[in-house]
């Protein structure tokens, strides 16, 4: 009885064991990278992205956020490498720059940077923000660009940004997403409203599964598997008809008659006798026609009523 109780208290732990750390396994390797639908201020959410400046590509039926700062590394990495994944799959990719505020007396932005987010949310120009995300940030001057320091109207739109994202951000703790950067907003095939903070790439495959996207652009079909003991088939080739049998030519001087339709060698009629030159015997007979070889045509039968041939 007392060896019961011990293998049976110890059976307990083990499966105590093996159940948490399948729970901790299927968390941190699977469950955290998955999206949250959104069940809480989604009208709200809908609401703040209507209303804000974003800029975008164009096309697309149904669309994606792409919600960040100049200088997340992760940001600029996820919409270069799955931008054009999403659009393939016919999704209107929309993209969300604001400034960061300043923290601890320090400034979180650049001049610069702060200049062509005014003029991104006033003008919403695609080119500019190519330009502008080609360019390393220590090279971006933003020139030609209106500075927004000293400037009240856009000092207010830079200032409009910030609290976007402050507002975005209080609804997705709210709806269970920490809101970290990149921030990916859309809604799936069905109309749920899904979030993701998708700084790890671990969690970009649940978008493209949701929105029907591709997971590579522009590659090649998988060639067909090989079955053994099955030789491949070859493609099958064009070839001519084959070349037809003609008779000989006949030799210099030789005149043959005509083929009349039934396969038949016409008969040329009387040939002209020759006449002999002088000094030379005329021959006694002139010499008989060769008869035309090959297939004769049919014989008319007369029946009855008609001619069958």
């Amino acid at each position: 009885m007392r060896r019961f109780l011990i293998w049976s208290g110890l059976a307990v732990v083990i499966g105590l064991v093996l159940a948490v750390g399948g729970y901790w396994a299927y968390d941190h390797f699977y469950a955290r990278f998955q999206p949250v639908t959104i069940a809480r201020g989604q009208g709200e959410i809908q609401r703040l992205l209507d209303e804000s400046s974003w800029v975008s590509a164009g096309g697309g039926g149904s669309q994606l956020y792409i919600i960040g700062y100049r200088d997340s590394a992760s940001t600029q990495t996820y919409e270069r490498q799955e931008a054009d994944k999403l659009r393939a799959g016919g999704v209107d990719v929309r993209v969300l720059m604001f400034a960061r505020p300043d923290r601890e007396g320090l400034a979180q932005s650049t001049p610069a940077e702060r200049a062509t987010i005014a003029e991104l949310w006033l003008t919403r120009d695609w080119a500019l923000y190519q330009r502008w995300t080609a360019t390393p940030v220590r090279d971006w001057t933003a020139a030609g660009i209106p500075a927004s320091d000293g400037n009240l109207a856009r000092s207010a739109v830079v200032e409009a940004s910030r609290q976007f994202a402050d507002r975005l951000g209080a609804l997705m703790r709210d709806a269970g997403v920490k809101p970290t950067w990149p921030l990916i907003i859309w809604r799936d095939r069905e109309g749920f409203m899904k979030a993701c903070a998708c700084a790890d790439s671990r969690s970009w495959a649940f978008i493209r599964d949701d929105l029907n996207a591709p997971d590579a652009v522009g590659t090649s079909p998988a060639p067909a598997p090989e079955v053994p003991g099955v030789l491949p088939v070859a493609p099958p080739t064009i070839q001519g008809l084959p070349y037809p049998n003609l008779p000989a030519a006949p030799p210099s001087g030789v005149q043959t008659a005509p083929a009349t339709p039934g396969g038949a060698t016409a008969d040329p009629g009387p040939r002209p006798t020759p006449r002999p030159t002088p000094g030379t015997s005329r021959p006694s007979t002139p010499p008989a026609p060769v008869a035309p070889k090959g297939p004769q045509p049919p014989k008319p039968v007369q029946d009855e009523d008609s001619t069958f041939f």
